[in-house]
């Protein structure tokens, strides 16, 4: 059997962004999943039923500890000799797919999942530009995980258009909508606002993912506050992690969520399903996404959401549809959609109807699977005649 080796810079990654996939691909690979933080990766792999190995990755700039797990990681494949390896996320990127070339490994892909240096400029932007065309260089195949995503590679002139594949209808991984299923959720509903002291009769607007200032948190938090001062019974949940190093919120942001009542924080949630069930509206206003899973998670569960106009985001939202669509770093915009959500019952009800419907019918998790499986096949047969 083929070898099939996966990396992404974090095991996080592996977990969230490929949940499930790469035990689908073990049936048909020897499947090897790499990240760093070793005792994570392992439990991962315990848990997966996949083998593991880890290099040392950071996900900021750090080059002298890059050429170490480059070393690492092409010794590794050279022993190994993998038919494909496929990375995901900026660092491993670039350490995977440098390392899987010279280590003459014959099919190197790499999927796209959001440009992180569209919020950086300056030399910063100049070297994250550098990094990224010499990943796409070094790759047979690069799937953006999204159209629009496809368009601004394109633009950008990061690389020629016959190397980039968008799959499916887009996502890296689909969504389960067995498992995000809100039918599942009907009694728990009342009791999760309890644990969180929310009442009962509050309406509650959720945001999931990272708590920085990139995911539009500051936005979210001002234009929440102004809203609640004029509408007392509502509540903005936030569940996810903060970051002290990369991209912190300001203290004033912070503090806001630390003092204000009507702002409940979860920290980092494996299982998101129950706050989603409790809320009313996802409201996910970031600056920069890949293919966002939280909004396809949301409109899985009868969620609407209010997202901004960005790559994957304006592709899993149709305007009024499942959701409203508003400018990128709009406070203003963002609490006019807010209001209108809380207030128009009728219009919320009719997106909520159709959100699961859109998400069933062109993301679901096991046709994706299917999808990437016919093309490693299809690149493995044209591999083999070349």
């Amino acid at each position: 059997m083929h070898k099939l080796v996966r990396i992404t810079t974090i095991p996080l990654s592996l977990e969230k962004l490929l949940e499930g996939q790469l035990t689908f691909m073990n049936d048909h690979y020897e499947v090897i999943a790499i990240a760093a933080e070793e005792r994570r990766l392992e439990k991962y792999g315990r848990h997966n039923g996949v083998r593991t190995f880890c290099v040392d990755m950071t996900r900021a700039i750090t080059p002298f500890q890059d050429l170490r797990s480059l070393w690492v990681l092409y010794k590794f494949l050279k022993k190994e000799k993998p038919l494909i390896v496929h990375t995901h996320t900026p660092k491993a990127g670039i350490i995977g797919m440098l390392a899987a070339k010279l280590a003459g490994v014959p099919l190197r892909l790499h999927t796209v999942a959001g440009l992180p240096l569209m919020e950086t400029s300056g030399v910063k932007r100049r070297v994250l530009e550098a990094v990224e065309k010499l990943t796409y260089k070094m790759a047979v195949r690069v799937y953006p995980n999204s159209f629009e995503l496809k368009k601004i590679i394109l633009k950008e002139g990061y690389i020629n258009k016959d190397k980039l594949k968008v799959l499916g209808e887009g996502s890296s991984n689909g969504i389960d909508t067995g498992y995000f299923n809100p039918a599942l959720y009907n009694e728990e509903i009342k009791g999760v606002r309890e644990e969180l002291g929310i009442p009962y009769e509050d309406f509650i607007f959720i945001f999931i993912g990272r708590l920085v200032k990139e995911k539009g948190i500051k936005e979210l938090v001002k234009a929440f506050v102004n809203l609640q001062n004029n509408h007392p019974n509502t509540s903005l949940l936030l569940v996810g992690p903060f970051e002290r190093d990369l991209d912190p919120l300001d203290d004033e942001v912070f503090d806001l969520i630390d003092s204000h009542q009507k702002i409940f924080t979860t920290g980092y949630q494996q299982d998101v399903r129950p706050y989603l069930a409790a809320a009313d509206v996802l409201a996910f206003p970031s600056y920069r996404e890949g293919f966002p899973n939280v909004v396809m998670q949301a409109n899985a569960m009868n969620l609407p959401a209010i997202v901004t106009n960005i790559n994957g985001c304006n592709e899993i939202i149709t305007e009024r549809e499942n959701g409203i669509i508003i400018p990128v770093k709009d406070q203003d915009a963002l609490e006019r959609a807010m209001f209108k959500m809380m207030t128009d019952k009728e219009f919320r009800l009719i997106l909520a109807k159709n959100a699961r419907k859109l998400i069933e019918k062109k993301f679901e998790r096991k046709t994706f699977w299917e999808i990437l499986l016919k093309e490693y096949k299809d690149l493995e047969a044209f591999h083999k005649h070349d």
